[in-house]
Formats: structure tokens, C-alpha cells, sequence
């Protein structure tokens, strides 16, 4: 995947304001990006989430790749989203569109081989998202896969559970949460390739469609981390309290939910590379074919096994003493 033409997604959506039920305009954006994309059919559900599915071919899709479209905004004069008080007392500039407002700052910025932006999380997610479904279109990858695109995630996953109970995915699919996830929140290096996220402060994801991802990034040769990243609560979470099976993704991210040093509001920034193999990464893995990602795992231990078999006739007849 080129970084210029990731670099152009990522503008388009993150140049677009957004607040918790105010995703209205990443939203439009999302849709027309995949419009010139003929194997990829977009659909709102009910609550106004955005479900794109990628088909070419007879493949049933087996992964569904989740971000959210909200960030952290005031709604008329309540704060919805996670930002301490001690930030929000400074009363830093803010600007106004129609019933919510962002914080002042640039939208869209790359400097030393990072995008700065007041709202990376999870536009970033987003653009990973759209990349891969044009990736796939420019390509012509025979397989199936959904993007997600949901709402309200900042207040409690209000969009994905809504998802979730509705049953509009399979059961069958394997949701994959796409986030930009504090990089104080494990022991991850921002720079160091995207992370294949073994679980969040709830919850831990499924053992075999990680490995099933992990694999795909090392066959790729894409870098990759791998950790448990503490720092918040991510959609896997909400889709597998529901049913599904999930796994997750994400990129390190500074100054999360734009708390900056010295308790300044500032923008949120990431790493170029991180997001760009975040975004190859999805194509890798909604390509792959079907295969037990433990077997390369299983036949290394199998052959351990028969390598000491020989110890196995040995039985003492007695305890030592």
C-alpha cells in the first residue's frame, strides 16, 4: 500500500468534524471515498452506523474490520468522551460546528513521519478501513469482508452494541476492532509497527483469530508488535459480550484523547508507518484462505514430543529418595 495515497485517505476523513451522535460528516465522507468501488455495496443500519462489504467471488466473509467515527466533543454545553476535568478547566479554544464543538487545533498535519490531528481516534481506524476496501477493489482480491463504521463509541459503544444486537453480522464472522490505543497502555514503542492487540483493560480476544493475524502480518513480513494494551476499553470488547468473536488492532497513540503534557489540551498524533501497516495488514488478513493458525505451533511441539518419547518407557518403581 502506498503512503501517499494512504496519506490522501487519511486527510479526507480526518479533515471532517465529529462528536459523539454527530458523526454526520466522516460519515459522507466514508461513503463517498467507496463509491467509485463497484464490489463494494454501503449500507446504514438503523442507528446510523455504516456497513460496507467487500465481494468479489463466492467467498463468505469471515472478518469484519470495526472503527468508530465519534471523538471526544462537546454536544451543546455537556462534554461527552473521556477527558479529565483538569484539562477542561483551562477552558482551551474551542470551535463551534452547528450543535457541537472540537477542540481548536489543526485537523490534519504530518510532521516527522507523524500525523498530528485533534481527532486520530479513531478517524485513523476509519481511513485504515476505507484503504483496505479500495485496496482490495484496485487489486482484484477474490474474497468477502466487511468494514464497519459505528457511532457513540465514546460514551459506552452505544453504536456497536446497537450492531451487535441487531444481527445484521453473522455470528460466524470474526469482528476486528480497529483503534489508535494510548501508547502508555502497554509495552509498545510508537514507530515500531502496528499492534496486533491481545486484549484491552476488560477483556482478552480470541486466541486462534489473533494468532490467525499475527501470522498474516509475519507471512507479510509487515512489522508488527504484539501486547496487551491497557490504556481503555475497545469495541472487541462490546461485540464479544454479544456473541461474536473478535480480535483487535490498533496503533500506538500520543496524547491520547488530545491530553497533552502539563495538562494542555493538544493534538493526538501517530506514526505514518504504524498506520499505513495497519491498513495493509486488514488487506492481509481479508485475503487469507482459511487454515489453523496453530500449526505450525502444534507440529513444533509434536516433534519436541517425539524427539524425547524415549524418557516415556522409563517408570520408577520406586520414589527417590
Amino acid at each position: 500500500m502506498k503512503t501517499d495515497a494512504y496519506l490522501d485517505l487519511a486527510f479526507s476523513i480526518l479533515a471532517q468534524p465529529t462528536a459523539p451522535f454527530h458523526e454526520d460528516a466522516v460519515r459522507y465522507e466514508i461513503e463517498r471515498l467507496l463509491e467509485d468501488c463497484p464490489h463494494v455495496s454501503v449500507q446504514r443500519d438503523a442507528f446510523g452506523n455504516v456497513i460496507a462489504h467487500y465481494r468479489r467471488g463466492r467467498a463468505k466473509a469471515r472478518f469484519a474490520f470495526a472503527a468508530h467515527m465519534d471523538h471526544p466533543a462537546y454536544v451543546g454545553r455537556e462534554f461527552l468522551g473521556g477527558v479529565p476535568e483538569v484539562y477542561r478547566k483551562k477552558k482551551p479554544a474551542t470551535q463551534k460546528f452547528g450543535a457541537f464543538r472540537m477542540w481548536d487545533l489543526p485537523a490534519f498535519e504530518v510532521r516527522n513521519g507523524r500525523i498530528y490531528s485533534r481527532a486520530c481516534d479513531d478517524l485513523i481506524g476509519c481511513a485504515c478501513i476505507v484503504a483496505m476496501l479500495r485496496e482490495l477493489e484496485q487489486s482484484g482480491a477474490e474474497c468477502s469482508t466487511y468494514g464497519i463504521f459505528t457511532r457513540a463509541e465514546e460514551v459506552g459503544f452505544v453504536g456497536a452494541i446497537h450492531l451487535a444486537k441487531s444481527g445484521a453480522l453473522p455470528k460466524s464472522t470474526t469482528i476486528v476492532s480497529l483503534e489508535t490505543s494510548s501508547v502508555k497502555g502497554g509495552p509498545v514503542e510508537l514507530g515500531a509497527g502496528v499492534i496486533v492487540r491481545v486484549g484491552d483493560r476488560t477483556s482478552v480476544f480470541d486466541s486462534a483469530a489473533t494468532a490467525e493475524i499475527q501470522n498474516a502480518a509475519t507471512r507479510a513480513k509487515i512489522p508488527h508488535q504484539r501486547a496487551l494494551m491497557q490504556g481503555g476499553t475497545c469495541e472487541a470488547t462490546a461485540y464479544a459480550l454479544y456473541g461474536y468473536r473478535t480480535a483487535a488492532l490498533c496503533v500506538a497513540l500520543g496524547n491520547y484523547h488530545n491530553c497533552g503534557p502539563r495538562n494542555r489540551i493538544a493534538q493526538e498524533y501517530v506514526n505514518v508507518a504504524d498506520a499505513v501497516g495497519m491498513a495493509q495488514l486488514c488487506v492481509e488478513v481479508a485475503k487469507a484462505k482459511p487454515a489453523d493458525p496453530h500449526a505450525d505451533l502444534r507440529a513444533r511441539l509434536e516433534k519436541r514430543m517425539a524427539e524425547y518419547r524415549r524418557f516415556l518407557n522409563h517408570q520408577d518403581t520406586k520414589a527417590p529418595r
